[in-house]
């Protein structure tokens, strides 16, 4: 695998390192852009959980094929689990659920939102309108296509670190 530049200098063109997550795992990296314009709640969630550590080594608990991956429960790593902040409120919008889509998982109340997430292997439009869409992936769509499938997967494929893209030149410093 080729070396990983660790600052936020390396993220595609146009990105804003402070709405980018730079997810490492197991598998490799993967780059989200943050739709803090669409769903600004959700976006800032991420990040201040990211910036936590809450995200290290959390599973991809739930992989389907053709479907989505899903991770973020950084308290059961089961997917039973949230954060110690409150659910949050639905942010829908018309933004379709397309391969690489980075949506918020919930329970069954549209309001039950808090750490959980899911990338989008394929065009879901299912889910259009009823969860939110927070992201996309920028770049390392091939990652998420190596991540092992099942519910749960065996042997999980694991989030290592999860940082906003603008800490992570800093961070390099520490």
């Amino acid at each position: 695998m080729a070396e990983q530049s660790n600052d936020a200098a390396s993220l595609p063109a146009g990105i804003d390192p402070h709405n980018t997550l730079v997810m490492e795992t197991t598998p490799g990296r993967i780059v989200i852009k943050l739709h803090n314009d669409v769903a600004p709640e959700h976006a800032e969630r991420l990040k201040l959980l990211a910036r936590e550590r809450f995200y290290d080594d959390v599973p991809f608990h739930r992989v389907i094929d053709g479907f989505m991956a899903q991770t973020g429960d950084g308290q059961y790593g089961n997917g039973n689990g949230g954060s110690k902040y409150p659910d949050l409120k639905a942010e829908f919008s018309s933004m379709p659920f397309m391969r690489g889509t980075v949506g918020m998982a919930r329970a069954s109340s549209p309001n039950s939102a808090n750490s959980q997430f899911f990338i989008m292997f394929e065009e879901g439009s299912f889910l259009d309108g009823k969860y939110t869409v927070v992201g996309e992936v920028v770049r390392g769509m091939d990652v998420v296509d190596k991540l092992k499938r099942g519910e749960p997967p065996a042997d999980p494929d694991r989030i290592i670190r999860m940082q906003v893209a603008a800490d992570l030149k800093r961070d390099v410093k520490r």
